[in-house]
């Protein structure tokens, strides 16, 4: 019941301001409970109207990964790890290249 009052109340928000990155972004993340394919809309709407939204890539990409969208998923980490380095967001640049590189059975880490 409380994911339904919280999405109402993105919902009404969005409707208030549809160009409000944080909001798309919160809905994104709402409905990733709720229904995937509604949560990869508004990633994509991110994607491609507010591409700077650094936190988008890393989730939107995972996302992919979980539909079996493997190319999606890398041109997605790519561009993520590309905007983060113009931004000078190295923590996002880094959390994207780690996810980038366990995608792409790249990562070392021993297993013990």
């Amino acid at each position: 019941m409380e994911t339904n009052s919280r999405l109402n109340q993105l919902l009404e928000f969005y409707k208030e301001d549809p160009k409000d990155p944080f909001t798309i972004y919160a809905l994104a993340m709402e409905y990733l409970k709720l229904d995937v394919n509604e949560s990869r809309k508004y990633y994509e709407l991110l994607l491609t109207e507010h591409r700077h939204y650094v936190g988008t890539y890393y989730h939107a990409a995972k996302l992919y990964i979980e539909l079996g969208l493997p190319d999606k998923a890398d041109d997605t980490y790519q561009k993520g790890m590309k905007i983060a380095r113009q931004e000078g967001n190295m923590h996002a640049f880094s959390e994207l290249q780690q996810a980038y590189n366990k995608f792409k059975g790249l990562d070392y880490e021993d297993e013990d």
